[in-house]
């Protein structure tokens, strides 16, 4: 099992944090140490995540905090309740999100709610607490992504998947959107000459209730694929799938745009592993990011300044 480095003086936010890799993440970071901010939606599960935390970790420090990664007024009030108490934050990990929707979904906002909650939330949460993250001395920020960014396509003429709608395929492209950000967030930082450290992770096929959960949205059933492809592809429990990411948050040697997964594809030990091509396009990236700016009314110059 990977030991995670001393985390002591560290505030990190984790979220997702009430299962799956979010919890197993925040236990491992909390047990080195490090002072991690449970960001769920439901915070009821989140104290539960709280008690097994500290039952394994007495004297841990944690403490949960809601946000709905799907509606931008959640993650605005989350950002600056932050930012009014103004301590330094060293690791931001996007973890949280939703999986093959059946059918397509509008948030509040009136986005699809893959992208929403996958993509422009995390975006519109990592832009609001930029001003934190620099504040420390060395801060990352680490996205979970997913072997299916491979599949994914950016259309930018229907980019909430208004004419056509597949539940995997807009999953895909969510996640290739999680690593077109960390790509255009790593080269701003380069750019700018921030101390921020932003690279992505994806857990291979790791057993949670991920897989289950966005399937059966709004009275849905999963298709053939979740029924039975998940049943015999190789699989891993969540202890070692988390690794990944917390290679991404913790390791010295963890580098800037870096992208870590299992060594074979589904499963295995941490490695570092090639990004999708369409995830290498800096255009692309440039331009998604400027279009999430507009569509959640968030950017690097308006928070900054």
């Amino acid at each position: 099992m990977y030991e995670v480095p001393d985390q002591r003086g560290k505030r990190i936010v984790v979220t997702g944090a009430n299962s799956g890799t979010g919890k197993e993440a925040a236990k491992r970071l909390a047990g080195a140490g490090a002072e991690v901010v449970l960001a769920v939606r439901t915070e009821a599960k989140g104290e539960q995540a709280k008690a097994e935390i500290l039952a394994a970790h007495p004297g841990a420090s944690v403490e949960v905090r809601r946000l709905d990664l799907a509606a931008q007024s959640s993650v605005t009030v989350f950002a600056e309740e932050l930012l009014a108490e103004g301590t330094p934050l060293d690791a931001l990990v996007n973890n949280a999100g939703v999986m093959n929707v059946p059918a397509r979904t509008e948030t509040v906002d009136g986005f699809e709610l893959q992208l929403a909650s996958n993509f422009l939330g995390p975006f519109a949460l990592t832009v609001r607490l930029l001003p934190l993250l620099l504040s420390a001395p060395a801060p990352r920020v680490v996205t979970m992504s997913s072997g299916a960014a491979f599949r994914g396509r950016i259309d930018f003429d229907d980019l909430q998947n208004r004419r056509r709608y597949s539940p995997t395929l807009t999953y895909s492209r969510t996640k290739l959107a999680n690593l077109l950000m960390t790509r255009h967030l790593a080269a701003l930082a380069a750019g700018q000459g921030w101390p921020l450290l932003a690279n992505a992770a994806h857990p291979g096929y790791t057993r949670t209730n991920l897989m289950n959960a966005g399937p059966h949205l709004n009275g849905g059933t999963p298709g053939v694929f979740e029924s039975i492809g998940y049943r015999v592809l190789p699989s891993q429990g969540v202890e070692q799938g988390t690794e990944p990411l917390l290679y991404a948050v913790a390791d010295p040697d963890a580098v800037a745009g870096g992208y870590y997964g299992p060594r074979w594809a589904l499963v295995g030990p941490t490695r570092p592993v090639s990004m999708p091509p369409a995830a290498k396009d800096e255009a692309v990236a440039a331009r998604l990011w400027a279009e999430a700016e507009r569509l959640t009314g968030t950017s690097v110059e308006v928070v900054g300044g």
